[in-house]
């Protein structure tokens, strides 16, 4: 049987997000601050929020926007992608939100796949979101540089200031597409998630009590470092955080220093991260320069977090660290742990409304894998399948992909390898794709890199499969950062040692048999590992 989500039902909005966030906004709440922009220096309030929000929505219908076209955004995290993200959604439009760091090439394929009619980008992210427009043959009266220098183009401010009414639209939340983020999947190449209103409404009314569990509530100053491109930064930071009337205090991209700063200047008492940021915080010198008091709570999410970094951040920091688990086609989350009450290095139980089942990697049509007997035992492996009103609507214009993903029945198959215990609690082993096949066996690389993050004398590492071409053996191959010493000089280390350090932890055929030292781990925006580019690194030594 399914395993059913232990937390209470909550009541699935149908309507608007913007219905959600902004239409009851209790007057005690309009003259809180919502948002602190570090990139500027305003405070906005929850009442100035939505006016603009309201402005912005009457500006792009006012040029021709109607309900259910595709806008592109291309902004980083400040208060003007929340108003122009949310101008959108309230104007009945799509938002197809575009990766800060995209090259001109990605938003150029990005456009033409959405069939996007307008694109929205800013000059502090350069031209490539200009360039992208032309390429793909977008007049200049459709493209908005939101901070070009004004009376130059249109720009931000100059929408707001047209005055324009918000418009009446009709939106059925189960099938007006609100945004449109791209994503690989469990593999290939992005495509286009088609999440609702509904999908997003659903799952910020399943995430209101589960982030207050851990710390999330309406006296709450939060840290928006992680984009909001993504739908981590964009649902449940950016979203949940407007949803229980917390202050938002944001960034454009992550810099420690800066990150640390703002902490100490707001008071920030809760933080959204990826575990990069994990092992910065756990094991930079830096960090014991600033004040960090006022933070209580951590929510890790993007990757897996092992015990062994959590607990290093938990006792530097005095903080309570939790995880969850999500996927741009779940809206994202699917599973966030309890501290306390559900192991740190588990994804916890599923959100409200939401069943989950672990079916065999090699055979998904055979009836799901049993739980254990006891609760300190768990299951054996295999993929875990999802199924709730935050799955998306499928994949734009690519049916056998949305085939692929979803079942007739509903059920979103994750690409992640998992075992659960007999309470429903579920912990993330690897992704499928991600696996290293060695001499038959599975080898988990999350796994190698927790051990390896462990050691004080390394800062990164990331843990690939590489092909032998002696044998054709696939074998771990480890990318490792060396930490510095207190005089900033990078410590140097012995391959062999370290691989001879993890066979003395591991089964024979989980060793590591290949160490290459590098200076940094490739990872995107979110603080996911581009294991691609490790991949195909050549061996140098």
């Amino acid at each position: 049987m399914p395993i059913k989500s232990s937390r209470p039902d909550v009541v699935i909005p149908e309507g608007s997000v913007y219905e959600l966030l902004f239409g009851n906004l209790d007057p005690a709440d309009e003259n809180r601050i919502a948002i602190i922009d570090s990139a500027t220096g305003s405070e906005t309030t929850y009442g100035q929020l939505k006016a603009m929000i309201n402005a912005f929505a009457g500006a792009l219908t006012a040029r021709g926007v109607q309900p259910h076209d595709v806008v592109a955004l291309h902004c980083p995290n400040t208060l003007i992608f929340a108003v122009v993200f949310h101008g959108i959604l309230r104007a009945g439009s799509t938002v197809t939100t575009v990766g800060s760091l995209a090259t001109a090439q990605d938003i150029e394929k990005q456009l033409r796949d959405s069939q996007a009619k307008l694109v929205i980008t800013t000059s502090m992210l350069g031209p490539a979101g200009l360039q992208a427009a032309e390429a793909v043959g977008i007049s200049e009266d459709n493209v908005i540089d939101l901070t070009a220098p004004a009376g130059e183009v249109t720009t931000f401010q100059s929408l707001l200031a047209e005055g324009h009414q918000p418009p009446e639209v009709q939106i059925n939340g189960a099938t007006h597409i609100a945004a449109l983020p791209y994503s690989s999947g469990t593999t290939g190449n992005p495509k286009g998630v088609m999440l609702s209103h509904r999908n997003l409404g659903a799952n910020i009314a399943q995430l209101i009590p589960a982030l207050d569990t851990v710390g999330l509530r309406r006296d709450s100053t939060v840290m928006a470092v992680l984009p909001f491109f993504h739908i981590y930064g964009m649902n449940v930071l950016l979203n949940n955080t407007l949803a229980a009337r917390a202050t938002l205090v944001t960034a454009p991209k992550f810099d420690l220093p800066q990150f640390l700063e703002l902490h100490q200047k707001h008071n920030i008492d809760f933080s959204f991260i990826a575990p990069p940021i994990a092992v910065a915080l756990a094991k930079h010198p830096i960090v014991d320069n600033y004040d960090l008091s006022a933070l209580k709570n951590i929510q890790s999410g993007a990757a897996p977090l092992s015990r062994e970094l959590a607990d290093a951040v938990e006792k530097r920091l005095n903080v309570h660290v939790v995880q969850g688990f999500g996927m741009t086609e779940a809206s994202p989350v699917t599973h966030n742990s309890i501290w306390g009450v559900t192991p740190i290095e588990s994804i916890g139980a599923s959100v409200a409304n939401t069943e989950c089942k672990v079916v065999d990697l090699a055979q998904p049509d055979l009836p799901e894998i049993l739980p254990p007997s006891q609760g300190d035992l768990r299951s054996a492996a295999g993929e875990m399948w999802v199924r709730g009103p935050q799955v998306m609507v499928g994949y734009l214009n690519n049916e056998e992909a949305t085939r692929n993903t979803l079942t007739e029945d509903g059920w979103l198959r994750t690409g992640d390898v998992v075992e659960y215990d007999a309470n429903g609690i579920v912990f993330v082993v690897d992704r499928a794709k991600e696996l290293i096949k060695y001499k038959g066996y599975q080898v988990a690389p999350a796994e190698l890199e927790a051990l390896l993050l462990g050691r004080e004398d390394i800062s990164d590492v990331a843990v690939v499969g590489f092909t032998r071409p002696e044998d054709g053996e696939e074998v771990p191959r480890a990318f490792i950062v060396p930490q510095s010493d207190s005089a900033g000089q990078t410590l140097v280390l012995d391959p062999e040692e370290i691989m001879a350090w993890v066979a003395e932890r591991v089964s024979g055929y989980k060793k590591v048999r290949m160490v290459e030292f590098t200076d940094a781990i490739p990872k995107s925006a979110t603080g996911k590992i581009l294991r691609k580019e490790l991949k195909v690194r050549p061996v140098t030594s």
